[in-house]
């Protein structure tokens, strides 16, 4: 058997070529750890605390409600002036015969990024504040089920599309709400970007082991 034992930690498998090996925990000094057989990245210690992921977080959460507060596009066409918000924008899709093309605005654009953030919150943000919430394993889970399905850089395509479309037929002016897209959309890369679950284990187990 290939298996090496690194400092007695977490047993797991590679994810490349299933080799069983013990990840050392965060005390152990790495930084990163490789598959000693395929060389696939195993884990990754964030070179900055948790501070900065819950405050990229919040400020993820804050920028998502004024992207749906704030109107996303204003139509003039004609002398009539239009604006509407993500939602209204699927109760009229909705009100025009298309059911199913709302339901996807409302899930991709809404409901996911949502999810998303409310489970990235409800991991980290109680593990800075040293305390341990229950049913973490089940978040961790419902976050990576969520994360393919947060969408939003494909709706901002999309509307990019139409504008494109709707440059010569009207005035066409982006509202708050598309340029607090914009940022949700840098705002989460940059979450995504920092999120270690190996970390967040061990901070959890640690958590609990000192309550």
């Amino acid at each position: 058997m290939d298996g090496v034992s690194l400092d007695g930690g977490q047993l797991t498998a590679c994810h490349d070529c299933d080799l069983l090996l013990r990840l050392p925990g965060l005390q152990a000094g790495r930084v990163r750890v490789d598959c000693p057989r395929c060389g696939a990245q195993l884990y990754e210690c964030s070179d900055s605390g948790p501070e900065v992921g819950v405050a990229l977080l919040a400020a993820g959460a804050v920028t998502f409600v004024l992207a749906n507060v704030y109107p996303v596009l204003t139509l003039e066409i004609a002398g009539n002036r239009n604006a509407a918000t993500l939602w209204q924008t699927a109760l009229a899709l909705h009100g025009q015969g298309m059911p199913e093309v709302a339901l996807l605005v409302l899930f991709t654009g809404i409901v996911m990024p949502a999810l998303e953030l409310a489970s990235m919150l409800y991991l980290q943000l109680p593990l800075l504040l040293g305390r341990a919430l229950p049913g973490f394993p089940a978040m961790m889970r419902l976050r990576g089920q969520a994360r393919p399905w947060c969408m939003v850089e494909v709706f901002l395509l999309g509307v990019l599309v139409s504008l494109v479309k709707l440059v010569h037929l009207a005035s066409v002016e982006p509202g708050i709400g598309l340029w607090a897209f914009f940022g949700l959309i840098v705002l989460m890369a940059a979450s995504a970007s920092r999120f270690r679950p190996h970390q967040l284990w061990e901070r959890y187990q640690t958590c609990r082991a000192t309550r």
